[in-house]
């Protein structure tokens, strides 16, 4: 029996339209990490990349692209069809702060949409070995004699949170310190490991704790206000005397671009509600002294971030960071 003409043509269209669907949840997701290999940021993302990708029904690769503060890997997401099929595990250094800091960043924090939070980290003081210090007080005080020659601090890039914070120090505190900025945590670990430069502020890790443990590095203080239960054994810099009511941590979440469809996005957030709720992906991240994230609607989440860039800019306008 032939087929009617309308009856064909309705049932083609309802199988292009099957093999479209199909084809776009086969095709898989990009989730970018603006720092290279080896750092926290790549160890958060290669813990979710695959409970995420089982919850979503599609393949979910890492991709690492460092430098401008982060920045070029946020660019390639907005630059990429806001379909979900490119996601960005931001923080506040590469989506609030970049733009303050850096003329080259061009984005605008309202460009993106937070998802969801993912981790709350663990930020530290770490020095070179044999940097005679053992604590935030004692490198002040080292800081306040060095004159001419002062102590180099490394970090993320200019207007990165790290560079900010200890900004914020030097304004207290009244020392003066020479910025040395990297591409990312790991290349920074290493010059620290080796001596290049005397410390800086940064996301405790699994890999800065194994380095610490051979007497390559040491670990001196915490940021948060109090003690954090993953890290009971590192003093939080506000118990000395110098820096008394400091309190920093910083958080890590998947962004999309802000025109993503409701419907991608609202799949994308239940998948990351699900993934967190992994008891296996939640001892992953508290290995790595990273607290997974707390359950959070779709417009918490909006909230929040909008809370985030309002602090963050605020800090920044309190040192008068320009961009450069």
């Amino acid at each position: 029996m032939k087929l009617q003409t309308p009856r064909r043509a309705a049932l083609m269209a309802t199988l292009f339209l099957a093999c479209g669907l199909a084809a776009a949840q086969s095709k898989p997701v990009n989730l970018m990490v603006p720092y290279p290999a080896g750092g926290p940021s790549d160890a958060i993302a290669r813990i979710m990349n695959t409970p995420l990708g089982k919850e979503l029904g599609q393949q979910v690769l890492v991709e690492n692209l460092g430098g401008v503060s982060g920045a070029l890997a946020a660019q390639k997401v907005l630059a990429a069809p806001a379909d979900g099929h490119f996601i960005f595990q931001g923080s506040p250094n590469e989506v609030i702060l970049s733009p303050l800091a850096n003329a080259a960043v061009k984005l605008k924090t309202e460009e993106f949409r937070l998802v969801h939070p993912v981790a709350d980290a663990v930020m530290v003081f770490v020095t070179r070995k044999d940097l005679g210090v053992s604590s935030v007080d004692e490198l002040i005080a080292l800081a306040k004699k060095s004159g001419d020659k002062p102590l180099t601090y490394g970090s993320v890039g200019i207007g990165s949170l790290y560079h900010l914070i200890l900004e914020n120090v030097q304004a207290q505190t009244g020392i003066k310190l020479a910025h040395v900025p990297y591409k990312g945590n790991a290349p920074l670990l290493q010059d620290i490991g080796g001596g290049q430069v005397d410390f800086a502020v940064l996301v405790y890790s699994a890999a800065m704790g194994a380095l610490a443990e051979q007497g390559r590095m040491k670990v001196i203080g915490q940021l948060g206000a109090q003690r954090s239960e993953l890290l009971k054994d590192v003093p939080a810099a506000s118990e000395g005397k110098e820096l008394k009511n400091f309190s920093y941590k910083i958080w890590t979440g998947f962004m999309v671009p802000k025109n993503t469809p409701e419907d991608v996005v609202v799949r994308l957030h239940a998948a990351i509600g699900k993934s967190l709720q992994d008891p296996a992906v939640r001892t992953q991240l508290a290995a790595q002294t990273q607290v997974a994230s707390a359950p959070m609607t779709l417009a918490e989440s909006a909230k929040f971030f909008e809370a985030e860039t309002a602090r963050y800019r605020a800090i920044a306008k309190q040192i008068n960071l320009q961009p450069q």
